[in-house]
């Protein structure tokens, strides 16, 4: 373990630096995390949420997100074999899908391609990619169900798909902003919302 009192690596907040440096779209909400411990002797986290009915000023508190993201920095100086390298990237997102969309079989490799495709459109290099795709149900009860649950009806049910993934990055320079850059993409991709520039032809509020 490293020691508390000394400074973390050069490259690492080196790193973390290029991460933090990029901003995202304007309908992104970004925010630090603390980073989990005990996954690597360095950490660093942030978190980057989207809601299409939001007013996408960048600073809205969005209690319940539509979609929602993390993306953690891991660094080990010493390497670590399974990372083929020094640094390794996590994510998790986690997005409100359409009721068209339920039961698509489609929807593991839909999901999985928004990453690849970010990272590809982005030019961030990496290797040793791996990770899930997941459909998920829930059911609200009580107080927190916001309604819903009238005669004949079931309380409200929420139905979402969640991408968790891993990857080590290739940069020489240590400079990941591209990563950043692709991670905000993703988010977007998941979120729903248009390329810049653009406007949807239709999109349900949630």
């Amino acid at each position: 373990m490293p020691d508390p009192n000394s400074p973390p690596p050069a490259a690492f907040r080196s790193a973390v630096r290029s991460l933090a440096s990029v901003r995202p779209r304007p309908e992104l909400v970004v925010r630090p995390l603390e980073a989990p411990p005990r996954l690597a002797p360095y950490s660093w986290a942030t978190s980057v949420e989207a809601d299409i009915g939001h007013r996408g000023d960048g600073t809205d508190d969005l209690d319940e997100p539509d979609t929602s993201g993390r993306l953690i920095l891991l660094h080990d100086p010493d390497g670590q074999e399974r990372w083929e390298g020094t640094f390794r990237l996590v994510c998790f997102v986690q997005a409100r899908l359409e009721p068209g969309q339920l039961g698509d079989d489609m929807l593991p490799r839909i999901g999985w391609s928004w990453l690849t495709d970010a990272l590809e459109h982005a030019g961030a290099g990496f290797t040793a990619l791996g990770g899930t795709v997941t459909q998920t149900s829930s059911v609200r009860f009580g107080g927190l169900s916001g309604g819903g649950g009238g005669p004949g009806e079931g309380p409200p049910r929420e139905d979402d798909v969640e991408l968790r993934a891993s990857w080590s990055p290739t940069e020489s320079d240590g400079d990941l902003s591209r990563h950043a850059v692709a991670f905000a993409s993703l988010v977007s991709t998941a979120a729903g919302l248009p390329p810049v520039g653009a406007v949807p032809l239709s999109r349900s509020p949630g």
